[in-house]
């Protein structure tokens, strides 16, 4: 009997060991799924410093396990970055063209990803419906977005938000191969705070978003981890010369006080206006 016992406590123990080791996979393939994930597992809120430290320091970056042959026969360059912002009023689409210089020291079948990570200034966001909508129609492989999601927050009482976007390439990349991917990213304004000028608008600043390329070996290779190659990190001059403005409408102080008057009016006139109607019929 006390054989028949230990055999049976190896056997739940073994199980139990296998259960945690296929739920921590699954933790671990989740996570990996966003790359903005896990910053936000550790930060409150969206900082460009240290995102930019995240993705230098935390993100592993050129790193594809032992085959360093896979490392080498990769040279992916961002050769150009064109960014627009399309339409008027308060909901405008932020146009982006990134253009690639792909070359293969050797012939190597992989899964290719490229992965925009564009942090939304304080006053911008992104609808999760619209991008879901953009989904489903296969502009893009998957999306998330990050950070403050909640819609109807002036600019005041919200803070910034990050759009991941995920578009897969075709795995069959030849040498010298150009590739070149547009985006159009639907945004929306917040209510802008007041401004002391008398200008009637509060300039808001897109800066260069962060391409990363994402490589994978296709199934049945040894190593099928996942290679990380940062585009935008050490391209200072690209960055430099792709921030575009949006000037969103927003109030005047020095006119608070008359708004407030011609408010205070109009909606004395129409309880009169209500109460007279309600009188006479």
């Amino acid at each position: 009997m006390p054989n028949r016992t230990s055999t049976w406590n190896l056997v739940i123990q073994l199980t139990l060991l296998a259960g945690v080791g296929l739920f921590t996979q699954a933790c671990s393939t989740l996570n990996e799924k966003y790359v903005a994930a896990a910053y936000f597992e550790k930060h409150n809120s969206l900082i460009d410093s240290d995102f930019k430290d995240f993705i230098l320091k935390e993100l592993p970056l050129d790193n594809c396990g032992i085959h360093e042959d896979r490392v080498n026969a990769v040279v992916v360059k961002l050769s150009a970055l064109e960014r627009d912002l399309i339409g008027e009023g308060s909901h405008r689409q932020l146009s982006s063209s990134i253009h690639l210089d792909i070359q293969l020291t050797k012939q190597i079948k992989q899964f290719w990803e490229i992965i925009v990570l564009e942090r939304l200034p304080s006053g911008i966001f992104a609808d999760p419906f619209e991008l879901q909508h953009l989904l489903s129609r296969g502009e893009f492989t998957d999306l998330a977005v990050f950070g403050d999601t909640n819609l109807e927050l002036p600019s005041v009482a919200s803070n910034r938000s990050l759009v991941e976007l995920h578009i897969e390439v075709d795995h069959n990349v030849s040498s010298n191969n150009k590739l070149e991917v547009s985006i159009k990213l639907p945004l929306h304004a917040r209510y802008a705070p007041l401004v002391e000028e008398d200008v009637g608008f509060s300039r808001i600043e897109f800066n260069a978003p962060d391409v990363i390329i994402r490589t994978k070996a296709v199934k049945g290779d040894s190593d099928d981890r996942s290679c990380f190659y940062s585009l935008t990190g050490s391209n200072h001059e690209l960055e430099s010369h792709t921030v575009v403005a949006w000037d969103v409408p927003s109030g005047i102080k020095s006119h608070t006080s008359f708004v407030s008057l011609l408010t205070f009016i109009a909606a004395v006139v129409s309880a009169f206006i209500i109460v007279l109607t309600s009188i006479c019929y």
